[in-house]
């Protein structure tokens, strides 16, 4: 589970952003914070607990300061705990500082709920990929985890589908002779399953990979996606 600190002046506000985030699966709310100095005392004590807080989705205007240095604090202090920014703040200077000191996402206010799961369910994919049980990561492994936080679409691609991640898959199926399953291509670009998925199944509803059951498995029957036989010979 990805536990998230909301740090939100207006309690309500607060309090609403926490409900949003039960409602996406992988996610616990950590706390809800009111302040920066509140913030910064969750924190410390979920330390003192052993406990991690993987997120805040972080208002900027916070009555005892700006949400951005709080951001530098924590970086100084070699915290590591990611960032969305939630903010009705939008001057071009404020999302450059907070592209600066290292946030992930910015949600601008007022927002739907559909907006928000959105943001969520891209970063969910990235916090998917960056715990791989590996050291280092290859060029390919990287461009899709970063291309993991880009929810703005192509054109023609469907709503939550990057082009980099859908070329990433195209690919990984290329390269070899035998159908992949969405586990398979999961396993190998470091995303999770239901995301593969969405990506194979937008190929093969283009004709670009042929959708099969694979037989010989025990339990829940699977699909396997390989490119079309022209594409492979």
């Amino acid at each position: 589970m990805i536990r998230a600190l909301v740090v939100e002046d207006d309690p309500r506000t607060a309090a609403a952003h926490a409900e949003y985030l039960r409602r996406i699966d992988g996610f616990e709310v950590a706390g809800l914070a009111h302040t920066a100095s509140a913030a910064r005392r969750e924190l410390r004590d979920a330390v003192a607990r052993g406990e991690r807080i993987h997120l805040l989705l972080l208002d900027l205007n916070l009555p005892d300061g700006h949400g951005l240095d709080l951001c530098r604090e924590l970086r100084a202090s070699g915290l590591a705990v990611d960032v969305i920014a939630v903010t009705a703040v939008r001057e071009l200077d404020a999302v450059r500082r907070a592209v600066a000191v290292g946030v992930v996402q910015y949600l601008i206010k007022p927002f739907v709920f559909e907006v928000f799961a959105e943001k969520l369910a891209a970063y969910r994919d990235f916090f998917d990929r960056m715990r791989a049980p590996v050291s280092t990561l290859s060029q390919r492994e990287v461009d899709t985890a970063f291309a993991a936080l880009r929810t703005s679409n192509a054109p023609g691609l469907p709503k939550g589908l990057s082009e980099e991640t859908l070329d990433a898959v195209s690919q990984l199926l290329a390269e070899g002779a035998d159908a992949r399953s969405a586990s398979e291509v999961a396993e190998a670009l470091g995303l999770s399953r239901v995301t593969a998925r969405r990506y194979l199944e937008h190929l093969a509803d283009r004709g670009v990979a042929v959708r099969a059951a694979r037989h010989g498995s025990r339990g829940r029957p699977e699909l396997e996606y390989s490119r079309p036989r022209a594409a492979t010979e």
